[in-house]
């Protein structure tokens, strides 16, 4: 079974405009799947985890185009990134002659692209890249697409199609995550998730650094998955790992790189030096989480001491994906100053700030009197919304709204 992905509409937009398209994102989103559902009869496939086809593209990258021409799809582009100069040397070469490339090159790639070092730059201008997380709530419901509005009237326009769901199904869906094969294919959840880890650490982790010892990484890689919603604090990571506070930001790094995690930064302005600059770490897939930090079920998960950190991790990546799905950048924060007052999200745009307050609550009314903090800082804030348990839509006050997480 396929999902059908909102970022689709994007790809092939893209693909009209630019010679190189690149999907990145963690492994086993569905990158290569969707590209793959999405090309056209013509256009060759080959994957850089295929040792012959990753042995030609090292040694002979001029062959290795030669041998399978235009349009062609990439998978696993990182294995090779010096392919993208000679992609790079092919689109120049074609745009001096007058030939049209737009669209010559699919990649993807499961590692972030303007963190690939040393070659993101050589495609400057002829390269469209988009980031891919787990399937969103919305796709698995076939709900249409598009980011996340707070507004007020778009989010009763909402309420209007997208069915109800009960606290306890919320939980289902946190402890199940995202990742295409667990949600399309009969197979068991613990089972994937322990393949998927040590695929992880004995394949990419090896590719992306030099890290020591594995069994030292994958410690962390269980303590991050329990911090998960929380700030992120490297001299905390080092002392309970046993490693150096450059060591735990060389691994953030990693996880950050291979789209594992997400990094939240706290809105930060020059006129007021009491806001807190640590930001806050989100896994992208929280099944993977539960899974790293030994929740049995969602019951447990959602009767335990991490529940609350579980449903904001899963409002958020929610958000995160809707950005990511239509092909849009985030302008997301949070807000957290020297007196713990804090705001769990903020989406900043030109214009306006809208807060948002992220509990599990039916009706949290402490998490409703937050806002009037940001009232200081001479933002122009609208509406703000305590993402929680609600059944519907409902104000808390004329500046305060509850909005079921259904509604994401």
């Amino acid at each position: 079974m396929y999902i059908h992905r909102h970022l689709e509409e994007q790809i092939l937009k893209a693909s009209k405009s630019y010679p190189v398209v690149m999907v990145c994102g963690q492994r086993q989103v569905g990158k290569s799947t969707m590209l793959y559902h999405l090309k056209e009869s013509g256009r060759k496939y080959v994957t850089l985890d295929d040792l012959n086809a990753r042995r030609i593209a090292e040694t002979d990258p001029m062959l290795f185009f030669e041998n399978y021409g235009t349009p062609l799809l990439i998978d696993e582009i990182q294995r090779v990134p010096s392919l993208l100069l000679e992609i790079k040397r092919i689109v120049d070469e074609k745009a001096l002659k007058g030939i049209p490339a737009n669209g010559d090159f699919w990649l993807t790639g499961s590692q972030k692209f303007r963190m690939m070092k040393g070659v993101s730059e050589s495609l400057a201008g002829r390269v469209a890249v988009f980031d891919l997380a787990g399937l969103s709530a919305r796709e698995i419901l076939n709900l249409p697409g598009g980011v996340f509005s707070p507004k007020i009237d778009d989010l009763k326009e909402r309420s209007q199609i997208i069915p109800g769901r009960s606290i306890h199904e919320t939980y289902e869906m946190i402890f199940r995550g995202s990742m295409p094969k667990i949600i399309c294919e009969n197979v068991d959840r613990d089972r994937y998730y322990t393949d998927y880890v040590n695929t992880y650490l004995e394949r990419d982790i090896k590719d992306l650094s030099q890290v020591g010892k594995l069994s030292a990484f994958a410690d962390f890689l269980v303590f991050m998955a329990a911090r998960t919603g929380q700030e992120l604090v490297y001299s905390d990571i080092a002392r309970t790992i046993g490693i150096s506070a450059t060591t735990a930001k060389e691994w953030i790094s990693i996880l950050e790189r291979s789209g594992v995690i997400y990094i939240l930064h706290p809105y930060y302005r020059n006129i007021t030096k009491r806001l807190v600059k640590t930001p806050k770490v989100y896994f992208m897939d929280t099944g993977l989480a539960a899974y790293l930090s030994r929740w049995p079920d969602p019951q447990t998960l959602q009767n335990g001491a991490m529940d609350g950190a579980f449903f904001e991790t899963y409002v958020v990546t929610e958000i995160l994906k809707s950005y990511f799905n239509a092909g849009v950048a985030p302008n997301l924060y949070y807000y957290r100053d020297i007196d713990k007052k804090e705001i769990d999200l903020m989406i900043v745009t030109a214009e306006d700030v809208y807060p948002i307050e992220i509990k599990k609550g039916i009706a949290p009314d402490k998490a409703a009197n937050n806002f009037s903090v940001l009232n200081k800082l001479g933002l122009n804030v609208q509406p703000g919304l305590v993402i929680c348990s609600a059944e519907t839509l409902i104000p808390y006050n004329r500046d305060v709204w509850y909005c079921p997480v259904t509604l994401l």
